[in-house]
C-alpha cells in the first residue's frame, strides 16, 4: 500500500497482518481524491474508522493542513502513528483511539472554542457495520463540525444504500467502483468545496 500522489507520493505504508483491516483500495483511493484534489490544500480533514491512516496521510500528502485520525483499536492506532512518523509528520495531526462517536463528540466540543469547522470527514467502518453508518451519519447530520461548504464521504458497499437525508445532511453525489461506492453528503441548502456531478459511475 502507497500514497498515491503529492509530497509523499509512492511512499510504502505498512499495514497490520492479522488485524480486520480492510483499507481503502488504492483505485478507490485515487477516484476519491480525483473529486477532492481541487480544494484539499489548506483543508481540515477527519480519518473515521481511520485503520492504517492512508485515506488521512493521502490527504496530508496532497496538502491538507489538519488530520484528525480516530481509530478505537488500539493495535491499528498504533499502526497509524508509526506510519506517520515514518513519513517525518509530527505536525498538523492528532490520532484519537476512541470510539468514532466519542471521537466525533471530542471535536464537537473543541470546535465549541473554535469557528472553524472541518473541510472533509471521511467515514469507512466495516461495510457489515450497518448500524455504525448509521449512527455516524445521524451525528454529523445534527452536530456542527463541518465549515461552510464541508463534505461528509462516506465508502460502502455497492449495494448498501445509505440514507438520502440523515439529519441536516443530503446526499449529492454518488461514485460507484466495483464492489465500493462513495457517498457525499453537505448541508441542506449548501454548495461547497466538491459541486461537480451526481451519480456519477466510476468504473
Amino acid at each position: 500500500m502507497r500514497v498515491i500522489a503529492g509530497l509523499y507520493r509512492s511512499r510504502i505504508l505498512k499495514s497490520l497482518k492479522g488485524l480486520a483491516l480492510r483499507p481503502t483500495s488504492d483505485r478507490l483511493r485515487e477516484t476519491l481524491f480525483n473529486v477532492l484534489a481541487p480544494n484539499i490544500a489548506g483543508s481540515r480533514f477527519v480519518d473515521l474508522f481511520a485503520g492504517t491512516g492512508a485515506v488521512g496521510i493521502e490527504a496530508l500528502s496532497r496538502g491538507a493542513t489538519e488530520v484528525v485520525f480516530i481509530e478505537n483499536r488500539a493495535p491499528a492506532a498504533t499502526l497509524i502513528r508509526r506510519n506517520l512518523e515514518s513519513l517525518g509528520i509530527n505536525t498538523g495531526v492528532t490520532v484519537l483511539a476512541v470510539d468514532a462517536l466519542r471521537g466525533l463528540a471530542l471535536l464537537a466540543s473543541r470546535k465549541q472554542q473554535s469557528a472553524t469547522g472541518y473541510h472533509y470527514i471521511f467515514l469507512d467502518p466495516p461495510y457489515a457495520a450497518a448500524e455504525d453508518y448509521s449512527r455516524v451519519l445521524e451525528f454529523l447530520g445534527s452536530a456542527d463540525l463541518l465549515a461552510p461548504g464541508g463534505v461528509v464521504v462516506a465508502e460502502h458497499r455497492r449495494n448498501f444504500d445509505l440514507p438520502e437525508e440523515p439529519g441536516a445532511l443530503r446526499r449529492f453525489r454518488v461514485l460507484r467502483q466495483g464492489d465500493a461506492a462513495l457517498s457525499f453528503y453537505r448541508r441542506r441548502g449548501e454548495t461547497g468545496r466538491e459541486t461537480s456531478g451526481e451519480n456519477d459511475p466510476a468504473e
